[in-house]
């Protein structure tokens, strides 16, 4: 589906964001792609779009070369970024005058999305909240049923209620065939929807796995105290939140927000029992 060879970009040859950065991603999965601000989150979305070109190395998405933005690359990934500028059009006329460029677009499924999101259909698109906007790019997105689905930071500007929404028409858009990749700095939008973790810090990706992997080799539990055998834990209401090595096959959920904080905070101990 998705591998990146050898890539090295930098918005300028002075400052390079990412050196020699591998990675492979299969259809699917739901990525959750995670990082600290300004780690580059985005700019790896960008590449694997087709949107920046590498300096070195490649980015190949189903074979395609993604600098070369061939049209049957294009007609088969749907980027949706931060920010959303729709036009003066409404619902209807939009999918009229783009749903066309993409083979598998399906109408009905769009309309069914926007009336779960309860967006009107007959407003001029321009003219709806931030939030609801968001909301018509990602209907409009899910439903282009492209291989490759991109989602960057796309729950920003949505309430409560609707990123429940928006958790549940994801994890039901998912098929063998597609693989979604969502990033974003609110970690815990992501719980119980994702299935593969990818942690990018300090310009290179030092993380990928799946859930189930991480949850065979750490524990996540709430103490009371803390024990010598915890890898990292953090205060809360409810006593210490604490990660451990996973020493008897138990299961634990993965706790997505404090796995990412260990990691982020130098804790190599953890990433070095994930990647052995």
């Amino acid at each position: 589906m998705i591998k990146i060879s050898n890539l090295t970009f930098g918005y300028s040859r002075k400052k390079i964001l990412f050196q020699d950065l591998n990675l492979q991603m299969q259809e699917g999965h739901i990525y959750g792609l995670l990082g600290k601000n300004g780690a580059g989150k985005s700019t790896l979305l960008k590449n694997i779009a087709g949107l920046v070109f590498p300096q070195q190395g490649v980015c190949e998405v189903n074979g395609f070369d993604s600098s070369k933005r061939l049209p049957a690359f294009l007609q088969d990934l749907f980027f949706i970024p931060e920010e959303v500028y729709m036009p003066a059009l409404t619902a209807a006329q939009f999918i009229k005058s783009t749903g066309h460029f993409y083979p598998a677009f399906d109408e009905k499924q769009f309309n069914q999305m926007l009336d779960e999101f309860d967006v009107p259909a007959d407003t001029l698109l321009n003219k709806l909240s931030f939030g609801q906007q968001k909301k018509v790019i990602i209907a409009f997105g899910l439903s282009t049923n492209t291989s490759l689905l991109i989602m960057d930071e796309p729950t920003n500007g949505l309430d409560i209620p609707s990123k429940s929404q928006f958790r549940k028409i994801i994890a039901s858009a998912l098929t063998e065939n597609r693989c979604i990749i969502i990033s974003t700095h609110q970690v815990r939008d992501l719980d119980n929807l994702i299935d593969t973790v990818l942690v990018v810090h300090q310009q290179k990706i030092i993380l990928n796995k799946s859930l189930d992997e991480i949850s065979e080799e750490l524990k996540f539990s709430t103490v009371a105290t803390v024990g010598s055998d915890v890898l990292y834990a953090e205060e809360s209401v409810r006593g210490m939140n604490t990660i451990t090595q996973n020493t008897n096959g138990s299961y634990s959920k993965v706790d997505l927000e404090l796995l990412f904080n260990a990691i982020i905070n130098d804790k190599n101990t953890i990433t070095e029992i994930l990647n052995r």
